[in-house]
């Protein structure tokens, strides 16, 4: 009797089959509303996802299982991030591995690698044009020395981070191969047509990403005479998420990857990914749905992993890619908008719109976490917030923008600052900026000049711009030079593949020559890293800089100023920054004694605060 009941008790469940119980429902009822009931496909996609976890690694399920017990692992204030070119920075991903000492001597503990899946040459847009997603990229290693360095990464406690391009192919994909050679169920991944009927249609809604470079969103192909949807470039093939079998391989995929050990996976142009006739084919609906879809996948097969959604958008549209309490999508998203204003405040010295961004992020839950930098891989885009531009101020947003351009291209009187314009558009007036953080801040024009007093002033800017960011709720993340203050690569401009993008300018070679400077404060490169490692530490220690503190604008009695309070328990601390190039007195109506956490100087009351030009200060009060 004893065996018998025994062999009646239920089978304890393993891991998988406890979260697909908890999701399954929602799951199901998702995936069947989009694609109309196809419950082969669905069971199909259920099939990969134990598969899938079937072959996670026995680490990663440790892992897995500790960030489980641990949810609000990735929240903690002490998180650094580092964005890199694998090439640029050591060469190969063996390269990479090597400099890991490097890395964590920064403080960095989150490490954002760009993409490095194989691309054709010459059509690969940096990287994201992928035609295998399962191969590294041969100049850089294997998928091997990938699942290595992940898991050499992981012992340091390092988050290895990837993009996944998940909108479009490669014309070179086997997909897309097969889809222009006619065979059987590939035409249908793409959006193919016969003639430019339905193309035009999609047209007169759908807003072009890169009018001057890659005019219009499809392109003919005259071997196959068909029209095929690139939204982006001419060999970047839009995927159907229409077609189930689309979103099940590309998720199958993403898994694969997180399987080599990447901990957070970048959606990149995730608002692109469903296309409807009638419609600018941006952030729709069933973009959100599925994105739920792949937040389930994750937390199925390999919870210990992130999304991070790449949506660069305002505030309004961003905010919803988090998802909800109940049916959260993506676990962190970039705060784009705050960078391009970070921007503009520093043209124009005064902080208006900066605070008016600010209250508007503090606004939200607090839940949701953003990702702040001030330079990435990419062009700085003026996306700001016109129409409050031109109520308050009566700015004129082609007007502005040229403003901007000239400015922080050294084209405007008084200004140091050297970048190069992107895409621009003389017929909407319009353009976009490259250039690394040194040389914006006027790094570069001071060491062309041999100007000691200019050196030290534009420094003090680009110390100024990282204290901001990392004054900012979310993981701050560091764009790979921007720590021994790199200054722009011209030489891109003698490469036929590289000369006709001007982002090349901030993607240059690491300057190893350089950094092994970084601790001699003598130096430039110690005037930036040194300063820079001592603000990253304060940051992880003090309770302020957590995520649970409470964050609002104060009124700094300057323009110029920017004043951030935060709040946890009985401290505080005030956060100014002068975003203008003159000697200023800031004014916060506070009482008591603040100290200077870089300084450690202390002061009563806060009614006048000196500020040096282009400098910050953090100053907190501990109450008994």
């Amino acid at each position: 009797m004893a065996n018998a009941a025994r062999s009646a008790a239920p089978k304890k469940q393993n891991d998988f089959q406890r979260r697909m119980a908890r999701c399954y429902d929602e799951m199901k009822w998702l995936y069947c509303e989009l694609y109309h009931g196809d419950e082969a496909a669905f069971a199909y996609f259920t099939g990969m996802l134990e598969r899938s976890w079937a072959q996670r690694k026995t680490a990663l399920r440790r892992q897995d299982k500790r960030r489980e017990e641990n949810p609000n692992w990735y929240r903690r204030q002490d998180l650094l991030g580092m964005m890199l070119y694998t090439d640029a920075f050591a060469g190969t991903l063996q390269g990479v591995e090597e400099k890991l000492p490097y890395i964590r001597d920064c403080g960095v503990n989150y490490l954002h690698l760009m993409p490095l899946l194989q691309s054709p040459k010459g059509r690969s847009d940096g990287g994201y044009a992928v035609s295998d997603f399962r191969t590294v990229e041969p100049r850089l290693g294997t998928m091997e020395d990938l699942e290595h360095l992940a898991d050499a990464c992981r012992k340091r406690g390092i988050s290895l981070c990837l993009d996944f391009v998940m909108n479009h192919t490669s014309e070179d994909h086997e997909w897309a191969r097969k889809a222009r050679a006619g065979e059987p169920g590939y035409r249908e991944r793409y959006f193919f047509y016969d003639s430019w009927d339905i193309p035009r249609e999609f047209e007169k809604t759908v807003p072009q990403v890169f009018p001057t470079t890659a005019p219009g969103s499809f392109t003919w192909l005259e071997d196959c005479h068909q029209v095929v949807m690139t939204n982006f470039y001419p060999y970047q093939w839009d995927l159907n998420y229409a077609n189930p079998v689309v979103f099940n391989d590309m998720t199958e995929n993403l898994l694969y990857l997180t399987n080599r050990g990447v901990d957070v996976i970048r959606l990149d142009a995730v608002p692109y990914i469903w296309k409807e006739l009638g419609t600018s084919c941006r952030n729709l609906p069933q973009v959100h749905t599925l994105v739920r879809l792949m937040r389930m996948a994750c937390e199925v097969v390999c919870p210990g992993v992130l999304l991070l959604g790449e949506v660069v958008m305002e505030p309004a549209k961003v905010a919803p890619y988090f998802g909800t309490p109940e049916k959260p999508e993506c676990h962190m998203l970039y705060n784009v908008t705050t960078m391009a204003t970070t921007w503009h405040t520093l043209a124009t010295g005064d902080v208006s719109l900066l605070r008016h961004q600010m209250d508007a992020v503090c606004a939200l839950p607090r839940d949701f976490l953003f990702l702040n930098y001030l330079r990435c891989h990419d062009d700085i885009g003026w996306g700001l917030d016109y129409p409050w531009l031109k109520d308050r101020f009566g700015m004129e947003e082609v007007a502005h923008k040229k403003f901007l351009n000239d400015w922080f291209t050294g084209k405007w009187p008084g200004s140091d600052s050297r970048g190069e314009l992107y895409n621009d558009d003389p017929r909407l007036g319009d353009a976009r900026l490259c250039g690394t953080t040194a040389s914006l801040c006027g790094v570069e024009a001071a060491d062309y000049e041999g100007d000691r007093d200019k050196l030290e002033r534009s420094v003090a800017c680009d110390l100024m711009l990282h204290a901001w960011m990392l004054s900012q709720s979310g993981i701050p993340i560091l764009y790979s030079g921007d720590e021994i203050g790199q200054l722009n690569d011209y030489s891109y401009h003698q490469d036929p593949e590289k000369a006709d993008d001007s982002r090349y300018i901030h993607r240059g070679a690491f300057r190893w020559d350089l950094a092994e400077l970084r601790t001699d404060g003598a130096t430039r490169q110690g005037m930036q890293f040194l300063p820079l490692r001592k603000m990253e530490k304060i940051r992880a220690e003090e309770p302020c800089f957590s995520a649970e503190a409470e964050v609002s604008t104060e009124d700094s009695g300057s323009c110029h100023v920017l004043a951030v309070c935060r709040r946890l328990e009985n401290r505080e601390l005030i956060c100014l920054f002068n975003f203008s190039g003159e000697f200023v007195q800031a004014s916060v109506d506070r009482q008591g004694t603040y100290r200077d956490l870089m300084y450690g100087v202390c002061r009563d009351g806060l009614e006048t605060v000196p500020l040096y030009p282009h400098s910050f200060a953090w100053l907190l009060r501990e109450e008994p």
